[in-house]
């Protein structure tokens, strides 16, 4: 603020300057005026001197004359530089008054009108947070000085919920709601601080909430995956995989957050006993698709149990050991087919189609271990370059 403060006293100085202009001037006049009296009372005293020579009959007429010329010509000749004498109208006391006034009454309009607080929050605001911390305290200090900011009331929001204060964020996107005229993406957000500030409680109004946010973008990220976390907590897995494959269709497929959901889907499929592969797992056109079905071979029947895990993946023949592309069942589901594809990477350089062999296996593992089970099936040298249907049966003992 110091150079603020420097600028506004420059321009003060300059309206003083306009102010006591008149007042200077004046004092200029009066010296003029007074040395022009001085001037007509010395020549004035010069011709009393002249007729008293005159009437002593120490100078004739001719001289008398000579005398008055040259004394004419000193007082025109003192006052030929200085300037006709001026008054100002408004006296001395109404620019001294409007010198003294106009500070006092342009700091009081400032305290009033101004923006310093404004510009101090713009010049902070400038400056790198160190911390979460101190991002929220500062825009705690935007919106109080900019209340009718959406823009700031929802960045508050979000930085709250960064904060895990559900709560305050409630209020907050409450307020960019309003001012925003209740756009989707906020509304979202909103119903997503409200069911975590009432403990995962699901209510008609964060039903209302995202049913208006999809209304005005089907396509609301926060709200679809809400509803689908909503609905998996209520046990109603039929609703969350839907709302949940509505999302991965929408989401890039380098999102870091496409596997977790995809996980969630197979978990709301695996509880659900919801057989089939999700239309939104489905690749795109170009990208190699693994369609395999997988059956258990039928001496194994009464040594598994229905809700034990089976799971069905590809891995690299020759490469890294780790999944390419994963499916999770039941025993209870099977036979069953499931598609493995690109769409399932977990990683972009982890592709199907980025190796030119792979191996299919199906895993039985009553503990959830996708790793290491109780029954395998095994299918080597399958192409990873392209697209194809294949059969795999579970049937023999898994070696450690």
């Amino acid at each position: 603020m110091i150079d603020f403060w420097i600028a506004a006293g420059l321009l003060l100085l300059l309206a003083l300057a306009f102010l006591l202009l008149p007042v200077l001037r004046g004092r200029r006049a009066q010296a003029e005026e007074d040395r022009t009296a001085l001037n007509v009372a010395l020549y004035e005293e010069r011709l009393a001197e002249l007729e008293a020579q005159r009437a002593a009959g120490t100078l004739d007429a001719e001289q008398l004359e000579a005398g008055r010329a040259e004394a004419a010509r000193e007082l025109l000749a003192d006052t030929a530089d200085g300037d006709a004498p001026r008054r100002s109208s408004l006296g001395k006391a109404v620019p001294l008054a409007a010198a003294l006034l106009v500070p006092l009454l342009g700091y009081g309009l400032y305290l009033h009108w101004g923006a310093s607080d404004k510009l101090e929050l713009a010049r902070r605001f400038a400056e790198q947070p160190k911390t979460l911390e101190e991002m929220t305290a500062r825009l705690e200090e935007a919106v109080k000085v900019q209340p009718e900011s959406a823009e700031g009331w929802y960045f508050l929001g979000r930085t709250y919920m960064a904060e895990e204060r559900p709560t305050d964020a409630v209020r907050a996107f409450e307020q960019a709601a309003r001012l925003a005229e209740r756009p989707p993406e906020i509304l979202g957000q909103w119903a997503q601080a409200l069911y975590f500030a009432e403990g995962k409680r699901w209510s008609p109004q964060m039903q209302a909430l995202t049913d208006e946010a999809l209304a005005g973008d089907p396509t609301d990220v926060t709200s679809l995956g809400l509803l689908g976390i909503a609905a998996f907590e209520a046990r109603r897995f039929s609703d969350a995989v839907g709302y949940w494959e509505r999302l991965v269709a929408i989401l890039p497929e380098g999102d870091p957050s496409r596997t977790a959901i995809l996980g969630g889907i197979a978990r709301a499929r695996e509880q659900g006993g919801i057989a089939g592969t999700p239309e939104s797992a489905k690749p795109a056109a170009g990208q190699v698709e693994l369609k395999v079905s997988v059956a258990l071979a039928p001496e194994l029947a009464d040594k598994v149990q229905p809700d034990d895990s089976v799971f069905v993946f590809a891995r690299a023949a020759s490469g890294p050991p780790m999944p390419l592309a994963v499916e999770r069942l039941r025993v209870a589901d099977l036979p069953a087919q499931v598609a493995l594809s690109d769409a399932d990477a977990m990683m972009p350089q982890l592709k199907l189609s980025n190796f030119a062999e792979v191996q299919l296996v199906a895993r039985v593992s009553r503990a959830g271990n996708p790793t290491a089970g109780d029954w395998v099936g095994r299918l080597d040298q399958v192409s990873g370059k392209a697209s194809g249907e294949y059969a795999l049966t579970i049937d023999r003992a898994d070696a450690p």
